[in-house]
């Protein structure tokens, strides 16, 4: 990536809701000329509008049982390209100059790993030109081309991994997600109440609280901003208050703390049967898997008879139908007798420091799930994270009594 100096510079990401509507790009619109003095040189990452590219999704189901590979990427990436248009539109309207760029446009370079693709280099150049022509530059996120100009998406939650990767490209102020949410909340507000928003986080927390199914920001772009020392403030789009900093922490905290609750609905448990039980297997089981583009959450392994074993992992939902393919394959070589796939699953995470050296966290989980009588189907665990598998339809309550235990007597003691 190019790392031309540039500190004035603010890249912004707007997701699919804040951008949701006409109504809502006119109020994005509006805000940026508002603050137009205060801010030069501003690059605006946008995503597709609301539920667009679920609507595409479904589109492409009605014509093919696996919408998938290059042509899906064809598809999906015109979503944003209708945002960035519009955004620009609006912010002429209002005097502003601005210039939309596609991907292609702005020199976002991908591998060539269609519907998951990941940056590999960024061609600043267009983009400084038009910052010193006074303009507002709208990038399309989610979105990038290929050395061969094959155009790719980056996954769900792409347009996050865009402004990270452009606001480090450009060595960048800050990297701004803006969201429908006023920061990083302690859980999901639709879920449980009183939640705490935190006004700082570090760079650590915020990828574990991301990878555990918090959905303001993705685990790729915290990576980015970590790695090249970028600032970034999740903040509300609706308003200008202070929202949530990410960045390096810089007093090492030497008490545990639990900082968030995380739940993630949108997961599949997958357990082969009668597993040949010898040194190589797992590693067949788990590099075919990832030659599938499929992503493992959890994995338990546990010893059955006569030679034989059970695998346990979970799987985000999407890769069901992927991994069910590879699984037809083992059946025939006789490497698993059989396969179950259990849906009705849902995750939830505990997210904090110190964590797994500090037993008393991870018992009082069990214990608040318990008090419900919330069953406990799998446990993984890490330095910074505890997560349990439950059933899918206990996964609200669960969210509610975990982050009471966690938090309730905590907020009591603020109010």
């Amino acid at each position: 990536m190019n790392n031309t100096r540039a500190a004035e510079i603010v890249v912004r990401k707007y997701g699919g809701s804040s951008i949701a509507t006409p109504e809502k790009i006119l109020a994005i619109a509006d805000r940026i000329a508002a603050t137009r003095s205060a801010l030069p040189k501003l690059v605006v990452v946008v995503s597709a509008m609301g539920k667009t590219t679920d609507d595409l999704v479904a589109l492409a189901h009605k014509v093919t049982r696996r919408p998938e590979g290059r042509e899906m990427d064809l598809l999906l990436a015109s979503g944003e390209q209708i945002s960035v248009s519009l955004l620009g539109l609006a912010l002429q309207d209002r005097g502003v100059p601005a210039v939309s760029l596609t991907a292609t446009q702005c020199g976002i370079r991908t591998d060539e790993m269609f519907n998951i693709a990941r940056i590999r280099s960024i061609d600043t150049q267009r983009i400084l030109d038009e910052l010193r022509d006074d303009r507002v530059v709208i990038i399309t996120g989610f979105q990038g081309v290929t050395d061969s100009h094959e155009i790719t998406t980056l996954g769900r939650g792409g347009s996050d991994v865009t402004g990270a990767a452009v606001a480090a490209a450009l060595d960048a102020q800050v990297c701004e997600i803006c969201t429908d949410v006023d920061g990083v909340l302690s859980a999901d507000p639709s879920v449980a109440s009183n939640t705490r928003l935190w006004s700082k986080l570090s760079y650590e927390e915020a990828i574990e609280m991301a990878s555990s199914g918090a959905k303001v920001l993705h685990p790729r772009a915290a990576e980015i901003c970590m790695n090249y020392e970028i600032p970034i403030h999740v903040r509300s789009s609706f308003h200008n208050r202070e929202g949530t900093w990410i960045r390096s922490r810089e007093d090492v905290m030497e008490t545990a703390e639990v900082v968030g609750v995380s739940s993630d609905k949108n997961v599949a448990k997958l357990t082969l049967l009668n597993v040949e039980d010898r040194p190589g297997v797992a590693a067949k089981v788990f590099e075919e898997l990832a030659a599938e583009g499929i992503s493992v959450r959890l994995i338990i392994q546990s010893a059955s008879s006569e030679d034989r074993a059970r695998i346990t992992f979970i799987v985000d939902e999407e890769y069901v139908d992927a991994a069910t393919e590879v699984f037809r394959r083992w059946k025939e070589e006789d490497l698993a007798t059989d396969v179950l796939v259990d849906r009705d699953v849902a995750k939830i995470s505990i997210v904090g420091s110190r964590l797994a050296s500090t037993p008393n966290l991870a018992a009082r989980m069990f214990v608040a799930l318990a008090r419900e009588n919330i069953n406990i189907d799998c446990i993984s665990s890490s330095e910074m994270k505890v997560a349990c598998v439950i059933a899918s339809k206990h996964l609200n309550k669960a969210v509610q009594v975990v982050h009471d235990e966690f938090f309730a007597l905590e907020l009591k003691a603020d109010g």
